[in-house]
């Protein structure tokens, strides 16, 4: 796996974010119903652009998006500008965020950062906050835990391969496992707030609760959604 970009600047943090092209029946199946395929592909397609503006906010960080699938490069091009791209690659997503971490690190960046694109709403405070700890030598990882048992972000200042592999992915035991995998390394570990992500139509009616009713962050593409789609 390469960075689709030379490195550029200052040897800063990298990171990156996860994402999938935003495709029909693709991305977020499980918001349909309510949402048809194509009405989850454009959420997912806000969500998108949300993160990347708010990783493009960040001090001190170079911003990256690795993508998949390959012939998607095209696509965040466009979405991104000025991002460096890496394609994702591996059989499940420990292999996915072990390789692209590493790519990362490899590229000389001290630390590397990965973000899901399924928190529209995170405070970009709390991405800053990641960067900053990450940083500091004395830190080997920073996660940043979700309300359902996983993260929506893991950083490191070297690959952990334990880390990734052999987890059950996409169960709330993920965060639970990875705290218990880094104390048994013994790796000094920060955990940033826990935040939601959305996943399930239950979750599609919490952020239409912070977002249209303005309860939360306002994320503008997303919020331009929610509130078309409600009329």
């Amino acid at each position: 796996m390469a960075v689709d970009a030379p490195a550029v600047g200052p040897r800063v943090p990298g990171v990156v974010i996860m994402a999938k092209a935003p495709r029909a029946g693709d991305v977020k199946t499980r918001l349909c119903p309510p949402l048809s395929p194509g009405a989850a592909a454009a959420l997912y397609r806000c969500f998108l652009l949300d993160k990347i503006e708010q990783v493009r906010a960040l001090k001190d960080a170079r911003p990256f998006v690795a993508y998949t699938p390959d012939e998607a490069r095209p696509e965040f091009e466009a979405l991104a500008p000025g991002f460096a791209l890496v394609r994702q690659q591996g059989a499940d997503l420990g292999a996915r965020l072990l390789g692209t971490l590493g790519v990362l690190l490899g590229d000389g960046h001290p630390g590397a950062i990965a973000i899901d694109s399924d928190t529209p709403t995170l405070p970009t405070a709390f991405l800053q906050e990641a960067v900053d700890r990450i940083a500091d030598p004395a830190v080997d990882v920073v996660l940043g835990p979700t309300d359902d048992g996983g993260y929506y972000l893991i950083g490191m200042r070297s690959p952990r391969a334990e880390l990734f592999e052999a987890m059950e992915w996409s169960t709330p035991r993920v965060l639970a496992e990875t705290l218990r995998r880094a104390a048994a390394a013994g790796l000094k570990l920060v955990c940033l707030p826990p935040w939601f992500d959305v996943d399930t139509p239950d979750d599609l009616t919490r952020l239409r609760d912070a977002v249209v009713r303005q309860r939360g962050p306002a994320p503008p593409h997303t919020a331009a959604f929610l509130r078309e789609h409600e009329r």
